[in-house]
């Protein structure tokens, strides 16, 4: 193919794009390659256009460095999909010794939250549970109640501190979990497509955390969630995912890593304004899905984009 043609190529996915959607590749791609991740792009704009609200996404591939941006730069809330920064400032207080995982912590009625979660539901004073199990419940239960006990110990101003040394600059901890009031004057947790996505992608590569802590990390946000999430209704059954949903009224969210054997990817989807949430939930499922079968598609077909086993 001429270089004209290249250009070409390369003019008509910016033209798809619509001024919403960006690439970015660290390595040439085969043109062949180049028109699949070019429809891919396409498609997934118009996901966006179509939904009854504000859609953002960021797909990176793990494998190649390639970068999929839709509004990816827009300021979302994240409902719970912020607790995963909570669990960062965590394990890296942990594994620099001001933390002790195995301390445990007093459950109290006056610390109850309402919401996701199951310490809400404990006796007054009768248990105490562990600091690495607060974080469990945190992650995989959304446990509101072990959120804002953690926060307690782990101090919001140093979550916020450590996002904005780590480059993480729009991606702030404003509140603790269930606040009425805070929620009236537009106080909100929030972060980009963008800056999740990468969050995930050095999570993965072991660049927030010691490995021992990375591993922990990843565990946590692997383990079965107390219902499917909307990434993981759009994965094929045994297809793993470490991932935090997030959801409030008008916001559906979920960031994480698929752990695709072999084409292992971070997705990032947001939604808000969103007039329908059930909706919201589906059309995540619906990106999720069509982003599986892309990237599937490329694990099982040779340079020539033959299928192979």
């Amino acid at each position: 193919m001429s270089s004209r043609l290249r250009l070409l190529g390369a003019l008509v996915w910016a033209l798809a794009a619509g001024g919403l959607a960006s690439t970015q590749s660290q390595a040439p791609m085969d043109a062949r390659a180049a028109e699949l991740r070019t429809k891919l792009g396409r498609e997934l704009n118009q996901m966006a256009a179509q939904f009854d609200g504000v859609m953002a996404i960021a797909l990176k591939d793990l494998t190649t460095n390639d970068l999929v941006a839709i509004n990816a730069d827009l300021l979302m809330p994240q409902a719970s999909s912020i607790k995963v920064a909570v669990l960062v400032e965590l394990l890296r207080q942990a594994q620099a010794g001001k933390v002790r995982l195995e301390d445990r912590v007093e459950i109290k009625k006056a610390q109850f939250a309402g919401g996701s979660g199951v310490l809400q539901d404990f006796g007054d004073g009768t248990s105490a549970v562990s600091v690495r199990d607060l974080a469990a419940l945190m992650i995989v239960v959304s446990d509101n109640t072990a959120t804002n006990l953690l926060i307690e110990r782990v101090g919001q101003t140093q979550v916020n501190t450590t996002m904005q040394s780590l480059g993480f600059e729009r991606t702030r901890l404003l509140r603790k979990m269930i606040q009425p009031e805070d929620e009236k004057r537009g106080v909100e947790n929030v972060s980009t497509a963008r800056e999740m996505a990468r969050l995930y992608e050095q999570l993965y590569r072991g660049k927030l955390l010691e490995p021992a802590y990375t591993e922990l990390a990843m565990e946590l946000l692997k383990n079965e969630k107390y219902e499917p999430t909307p990434i993981g209704r759009g994965l094929p059954a045994g297809v793993a995912l470490a991932s935090k949903p997030g959801s409030l009224g008008g916001v559906r969210c979920e960031s994480g890593i698929v752990l695709l054997e072999g084409h292992p990817y971070v997705l990032s989807v947001m939604t808000t304004y969103a007039a329908d949430d059930a909706a919201a939930e589906r059309a995540i499922t619906e990106v999720s899905r069509r982003v599986y079968a892309y990237e599937e598609r490329l694990v099982h077909s040779n340079m020539h984009g033959v299928r192979i086993p």
